[in-house]
């Protein structure tokens, strides 16, 4: 297996890849701990929301052909409400945050250094751009979910060791529908932020 190699692009330089980003998606968030039963119309318009800015960021993994991970980003004043509010409510400027929107890969391409690939990237070009912090949430589950797997490492350690702090005074919630739920629920998340040498 070749090792992926990594390509930046903007908003609608990502057209291409929309449909192979989609898929990439629901295949890693199906697993927990997200368990998303993917929607592809969902999919469609989350994602025609971040081409359509021409500040979106995207690093994308390739073997060969085949996009095999990927992470996103954008100003947080351009996220929906649901992401802005806490951080207008803690006194953040949305407009001095650069949000991570997710960092999907496969899970035969981990442990390869591809994460932390993608973290340089997204926080490099958050610097160069002026942001005073960057962010991202992640889904809260209880430790004793019956869908957890008995090997499931959290990523909280790789995060910390990256800088970034949970920080539960910004939490918001989305819904969507499990892969064992009949309809869609809302579901607690936790921001985790670092404060940038910009």
């Amino acid at each position: 297996m070749a090792n992926p190699t990594l390509s930046i692009c903007r908003g609608r330089d990502i057209t291409p890849h929309l449909p192979a980003l989609a898929q990439l998606r629901i295949r890693v968030f199906r697993d927990f701990p997200y368990l998303y039963d993917g929607d592809a119309a969902y999919e469609a318009s989350y994602l025609e929301r971040y081409a359509a800015n021409p500040e979106s960021f995207f690093v994308l993994a390739f073997d060969g052909d085949t996009l095999v991970g990927a992470a996103t980003g954008q100003p947080l004043d351009d996220e929906v409400d649901d992401f802005r509010a806490p951080f207008e409510a803690a006194g953040y400027r949305p407009e001095g945050v650069f949000y991570y929107g997710e960092s999907v890969l496969l899970p035969e391409y981990r442990g390869r250094g591809i994460g932390k690939a993608f973290m340089e990237a997204r926080e490099s070009h958050a610097e160069s751009e002026g942001f005073g912090h960057a962010a991202f949430c992640a889904v809260e589950r209880p430790v004793d979910h019956p869908l957890k797997p008995d090997d499931y490492r959290p990523l909280h350690d790789f995060w910390n060791a990256w800088g970034y702090r949970r920080t539960p005074s910004l939490s918001t919630t989305f819904s969507w529908k499990d892969i064992d739920a009949d309809e869609e629920t809302a579901k607690p998340m936790i921001f985790w932020l670092k404060a940038l040498d910009s």
